[in-house]
């Protein structure tokens, strides 16, 4: 019978790494097929396609978003802005509210939670927003058009992070901090959340996915270039290829047809706006899946 089970067990786990192997293939192709296209000189690309392995190499996408560094560098200057400050922001109101929320013997809790889980399921469409975004509040062309909507439309966060307040943390940890004296700030900040750096990193990390790749929020409320992100210049960038392409020789840069690499810059745009988050992402991969709370009572 150990022998049976044995072989099961191989099996199983044989299947299980040929399983893992073909979907991190499936996974890291694209992001190989991304990088290689960005490398292919424009016209090999439009006439082979896109390759694992450059059919031409060349730099030629690079050196034309070089050209435009100085507005790409600001709108990544703007970018990192937005995505640190709404990060943080939307890291204090998802604690604060979901610490709230985790007491069960507070009144109007449960009637607080069927609210925020309501609007995880309808909302008044982009229409409304967009009238109460500009019209109430008057965010349009301000920095706070980029922080705002995303900062309040985070409802399964603060779900997720109530209920990890929930299910692991011990009650019994927080009531003998209170019978200590601690007010419940103090709890929050030096018990809760300390112990909660796993869920808040997963939600931190999410939430600055989120802001680094929204173009949405630009698109609807920003038209000056100065408040430009790194995703709507690109994006802007991108959709004006082929009208660039046409005016190339009346451009004052005295760039040709032949110099704008419409094909493959495409790539370029899209390496250049993911390789931030591809850099910061293993610095935050530990935290995921750390039992920080594991033993926190003992007896």
């Amino acid at each position: 019978m150990s022998g049976f089970r044995s072989r099961e067990d191989k099996i199983f786990t044989t299947v299980g790494h040929i399983v893992m192997i073909i979907l991190s293939v499936l996974a890291i192709a694209p992001f190989i097929l991304l990088v290689s296209g960005s490398f292919t000189e424009n016209d090999a690309a439009i006439r082979y396609g896109y390759q694992f392995w450059p059919k031409v190499f060349s730099l030629e996408a690079y050196e034309y978003i070089a050209v435009q560094w100085q507005q790409i560098g600001r709108a990544y200057l703007m970018t990192i802005f937005v995505t640190v400050i709404g990060t943080v922001l939307a890291l204090l109101i998802v604690s604060l509210l979901a610490y709230g929320l985790s007491k069960r013997d507070v009144p109007g809790m449960k009637i607080l939670t069927l609210l925020i889980v309501f609007t995880m399921l309808f909302n008044g469409g982009v229409v409304a927003s967009y009238m109460v975004y500009t019209n109430i509040f008057h965010i349009k062309d301000t920095i706070w058009a980029l922080i705002f909507p995303n900062l309040l439309m985070n409802a399964f966060s603060v779900i997720l992070v109530k209920n990890y307040m929930q299910s692991s943390i011990p009650g019994e940890l927080m009531e003998a901090a209170e019978i200590d004296g601690a007010g419940q700030f103090s709890v929050l900040f030096k018990i809760v959340l300390p112990l909660s750096k796993p869920i808040l990193a997963t939600i931190g990390l999410l939430a600055a996915v989120a802001y680094w790749n929204d173009w949405t929020n630009g698109l609807y409320y920003i038209t000056d270039s100065n408040l430009y992100t790194i995703q709507l210049l690109l994006n802007e960038m991108n959709n004006n290829i082929q009208f660039l392409t046409s005016s190339a020789a009346s451009l004052a840069s005295g760039i040709s047809t032949s110099d704008i690499p419409s094909a493959s810059i495409r790539m370029a745009i899209a390496v250049v706006a993911i390789l931030p988050i591809i850099v910061a992402y293993p610095f935050f991969q530990k935290y995921f899946a750390k039992g920080i709370t594991m033993g926190a009572v003992k007896g």
